[in-house]
């Protein structure tokens, strides 16, 4: 479908675009999940031959009278924002058991609803598929324009060296431009101030959309901004409720799990699990998760960073760009079928992020702002691949910001997150 011809906008190219396809021609029905305003809609557009939109006074009273009204329409139908109409789920479920037809229907959703015992899995018919803010290459549009692909290099491809670098101010522009395609054109300051909003919007309703909690909005906005302090690092429950309690009173144990399960079920934050794999050394795995916001511009909003703060603090900009790289990493390699783990033992090797997919083959990904720290990264990457009692990774790779794209002596790979393609 032409978006421009329904929405008057024109449809950005997107990484997850190839997967909608693979799905559409498989499954009966493909759910595209993630965060309110990244796209969603307009990617289910652009894959869809009819669609109705939920949030919509008519199609609220066409569910009143006659919910099946909604499923009438060429296929791929796109029912969007399904969960403002639930028992849309059951409707599609059974339209999708009882035809062969594959690509029956796109539903998209802002948040995962609770457990219903009413509503059926959609085992086997439904696939999931979750889209993510824009990417670097996203953003400038250039998912085509070469540069480092992430599935050329675990075919064994090498990229082709580049001396081409981002100065440090390009990379601080990025972390703090939006990756929300309504947001790509805004002014600095009117993109810090949509985020902002977004976080209070996230506080005071999101999540109250899904649970009756009597939580403070200005405790969940305090979690918030702890869980930005901590991306890119390993951090407890504990942890957040000691930071938090440094001006507001702590929520409860049970109460900040619920927040934070909350906060992944509007797709805000991301868990990044630690991975599971043999070692050869008696050094324990460490077991603590990752956290991550959904855009890098979500976590500098929420710790009020702006271009003046980033430039004046490496540190806060370093973890920030570190989110940047496994935001993107998410984003392509999930295209590909793969996950994203972190890697950390009890001797203190770490891999930033372990890139692994469904024929074992893995990736070591170790992430340094500057591209002078690549040597100092690729020794570290050697170091901790050396503690892992498998099968050696397809290739190691040192993501930088400022930094050029080549080869390294022992093999490892560096090129700048600009570079990277899915």
């Amino acid at each position: 479908m032409d978006t421009s011809e329904v929405t008057g906008i024109s449809y950005l190219p997107r990484a997850v675009d190839p997967l909608m396809i693979r799905v559409l021609d498989s499954a009966g029905a493909a759910i595209l999940e993630g965060p309110r305003g990244c796209g969603k809609t307009m990617t289910g557009l652009a894959h869809a031959s009819s669609y109705t939109l939920l949030d919509t006074p008519e199609a609220q009273t066409a569910a009143e009278i006659d919910p099946r009204l909604l499923l009438a329409g060429a296929s791929p139908r796109l029912l969007d924002e399904w969960q403002l109409i639930p028992q849309i789920w059951n409707l599609a479920r059974r339209e999708v058991d009882f035809s062969s037809e594959p690509g029956r229907f796109i539903l998209t959703g802002s948040a995962v609803p609770a457990a219903d015992p009413i509503r059926h899995t959609g085992a086997a018919r439904f696939i999931r598929v979750r889209q993510r803010t824009m990417t670097w290459a996203e953003k400038e549009n250039s998912l085509d324009d070469g540069g480092v692909s992430l599935s050329a290099l675990f075919e064994g491809e090498s990229p082709q060296p580049s001396m081409s670098a981002a100065p440090l101010e390009h990379i601080v522009q990025s972390v703090l431009r939006p990756g929300f395609p309504g947001l790509l054109n805004s002014p600095s300051d009117i993109a810090a101030r949509s985020m902002e909003s977004y976080i209070k919007d996230i506080a005071t309703t999101d999540i109250n959309r899904l649970a009756n909690l009597h939580s403070e909005p200005a405790v969940v906005e305090q979690l918030i901004a702890s869980l930005a302090r901590s991306s890119a690092s390993e951090v407890s429950q504990a942890t957040l409720r000691k930071d938090i309690s440094r001006t507001l009173p702590a929520p409860s144990e049970g109460t900040t799990a619920k927040l934070l399960e909350l906060l992944e079920r509007v797709f805000l934050l991301e868990k990044i699990q630690p991975w599971a794999v043999s070692l050869r050394s008696k050094a324990r795995l460490r077991r603590s998760p990752k956290y991550h916001l959904a855009d890098p511009a979500l976590a500098a909003a929420a710790l009020q960073a702006d271009a003046n703060r980033l430039n004046a603090d490496l540190k806060t900009l370093g973890f920030l760009f570190e989110s940047a790289v496994v935001h993107d990493l998410l984003v392509y390699t999930e295209a590909l079928g793969g996950h994203v783990h972190h890697y950390r033992d009890s001797n203190g090797h770490a891999i930033d992020a372990v890139l692994t997919m469904p024929n074992g083959n893995w990736a070591a990904i170790e992430v340094k702002l500057g591209g002078g720290q690549s040597q100092r990264g690729a020794g570290s990457l050697t170091s901790a691949v050396a503690q892992i009692d498998t099968a050696p990774p397809t290739f190691k790779a040192v993501i930088t910001g400022t930094g050029f794209t080549a080869t390294l002596p022992d093999g490892t790979i560096t090129f700048p997150l600009q570079a990277l393609r899915p």
